[in-house]
C-alpha cells in the first residue's frame, strides 16, 4: 500500500519547536539534515532506529475525534506526517520515502516527554499503538512534501498482501 508525505518537520535542537520544511535531505545512518537527531542532540539520540520518525495523519485525526486532543502540525514531534499508508505494517520492512530508502525499526510509541512538552494530559495514552514508526535511513535521498511512500520491490506488508 502506498501513501504520500503530507508534511515534514525538523527541530534544530532538543526542545525547539519543530519547523515545517518543503524538502529535506535524508542521510543514511544519520537522519534528516538540520534535525536535532542528525547531530545526536535529541532526547532519544542513543536509541537505535531514530534517523527518521513518521506518523499517520489519519491517526492524528482519530486522536482528535476520539479523545478531543488536537495536535498542531509538528507538535507530535515526528518528522514526517503521512497520508494513506499504514505505518505499523512497515516494521521490519524496507520502503521508499521520496528518494530515500528506509527500514522500519519499531513503532514510535508515545512517551511521557511528549505529554510533558505539550502540557496535554492524555496525549500519551491516546497515541498508544498509533504514535507512528521509527526508521533507519539505509540509502540517502531527498524527501519532498507530496512524495510517495511505498514498499521496496519484493517487500510485502500486512496491508498489501
Amino acid at each position: 500500500m502506498s501513501g504520500r508525505v503530507r508534511s515534514i518537520h525538523i527541530a534544530s535542537e532538543q526542545g525547539a519547536e519543530p519547523e515545517s520544511v518543503a524538502a529535506v535531505e535524508a542521510v543514511a545512518d544519520a537522519g534528516l539534515r538540520g534535525d536535532r537527531y542528525f547531530s545526536d542532540a535529541g532526547t532519544f539520540a542513543e536509541r537505535t532506529g531514530g534517523d527518521l520518525t513518521l506518523i499517520e495523519s489519519e491517526a492524528l485525526a482519530a486522536v482528535e475525534r476520539d479523545d478531543g486532543i488536537e495536535l498542531e502540525p509538528g507538535a507530535h514531534r515526528r518528522n514526517i506526517t503521512t497520508e494513506g499508508v499504514r505505518l505499523n505494517h512497515y516494521v521490519n520492512h524496507r520502503f521508499r520515502v521520496g528518494e530515500a530508502t528506509c527500514l522500519g525499526v519499531e513503532l514510535c510509541e508515545p512517551c511521557s516527554y511528549l505529554e510533558q512538552h505539550l502540557g496535554e494530559q492524555g496525549v500519551r495514552e491516546a497515541l498508544v499503538h498509533r504514535g507512528g514508526l521509527r526508521c533507519r535511513i539505509v540509502a540517502t535521498g531527498r524527501i519532498h512534501t507530496g512524495d510517495t511512500i511505498e514498499p521496496m520491490e519484493g517487500e510485502s506488508t500486512k496491508s498489501d498482501g
